[in-house]
């Protein structure tokens, strides 16, 4: 549809411009409804298309019918559909507020770690070091970053998260067609994902799976941290013996269930933790790693396999092991 002006209504086609543009002319405005936003809530479609307005307006607009879809009155529960037309109110928005740049070292990361591209989704090998997104005094995560390389692309959403420490394999949806059944596919657990991990000790065993289910929990400071608990839910991570070393254990980690820091609180409850681990490791060896000059996590997602979101097949992707992890392994002592 071909955006108009007249008076006090215009046309806009759903992420035909900047998705992140704020609007700050108090206007009415009809937005049709592209494939890229068919199925997702009224209310978070609202959330992400008014930037800097408050959700509690944004559900009051739509409770007071002042947020209409195709003319007609709905809940903010309510599905799109391609094609609908979505009537917004005048709302005055926050100007825009500054954006960080993309950090120099994030953004050669970036440029160049792209494992595997096409139109539904694209995977990097994330370097350790960033957040998957900003928030929490970090202006700019991994996500940010590629909108800003990107500043064409209409369409840039997570699939998963890996710890800010932790390098490898991340899935970026590119279509929200792609995310959604994306999103089935993990939260069905169809996901195969390899992580290498350099444990602290001498581990004996040639593999173990770890059950312990784990639970979310909160420090004194505040902190998210994950514990064994029977009131925690189910959590099964294979760990396989790679190479034994003189003080530390290289492994594969094949996590069958994706709850937060749970290859890291499984190896802990081993009585191996993750080498440089600052959370669930040894603070001795860890101390010990950083006079080496050692001081990321040594936890990699190295490879992941999935069925591709439209064409139905296996994909695998793999990240090679990063050189500071790769310079530490080359001075450990094999047995």
């Amino acid at each position: 549809m071909n955006s108009k002006l007249t008076g006090e209504t215009f046309h806009r086609t759903a992420l035909g411009e900047d998705q992140n543009q704020p609007l700050i002319k108090p206007q009415v405005q009809w937005v049709e409804i592209t494939e890229s936003y068919v199925d997702q809530r009224l209310d978070n479609f609202l959330i992400t298309y008014l930037k800097g307005v408050p959700k509690s307006l944004i559900y009051r607009i739509v409770r007071k019918g002042e947020v209409r879809v195709n003319k007609g009155r709905v809940a903010s529960s309510y599905r799109l559909l391609e094609g609908d037309m979505v009537r917004i109110p005048p709302v005055r928005v926050a100007e825009k507020p500054s954006i960080s740049p993309v950090p120099h070292s994030l953004k050669a990361s970036l440029e160049q770690n792209v494992l595997y591209e096409d139109e539904a989704l694209l995977v990097i090998n994330k370097p350790a070091g960033y957040p998957v997104h900003g928030g929490s005094g970090v202006d700019c995560g991994i996500i940010e970053g590629l909108r800003q390389l990107r500043p064409t692309a209409h369409f840039l959403e997570l699939v998963h998260r890996l710890d800010k420490d932790t390098s490898g394999c991340l899935i970026i949806a590119k279509k929200r067609s792609a995310l959604r059944k994306l999103h089935e596919i993990f939260r069905d657990d169809q996901v195969h994902k390899t992580y290498l991990a350099l444990l602290a000790g001498r581990w004996d065993r040639q593999k173990l799976l770890v059950t312990v289910p784990l639970l979310k929990n909160s420090s004194e400071g505040g902190e998210r941290v994950v514990v064994v608990s029977n009131q925690g839910k189910s959590a099964e991570t294979l760990f396989r013996r790679i190479q034994l070393y003189r003080d530390t254990t290289l492994v594969s980690a094949s996590p069958k269930t994706g709850r937060t820091h749970q290859i890291r609180v499984h190896a802990a409850w081993m009585g191996h933790p993750i080498i440089a681990d600052e959370r669930y490791g040894s603070f001795e060896l860890n101390r010990e790693f950083k006079k080496r000059g050692f001081k990321r996590l040594f936890l990699h997602a190295e490879q992941l396999e999935f069925m591709h979101p439209v064409t139905g097949k296996m994909l695998s992707c793999s990240a090679p092991l990063p050189q500071s992890l790769q310079d530490l392994l080359a001075h450990e002592k094999p047995l």
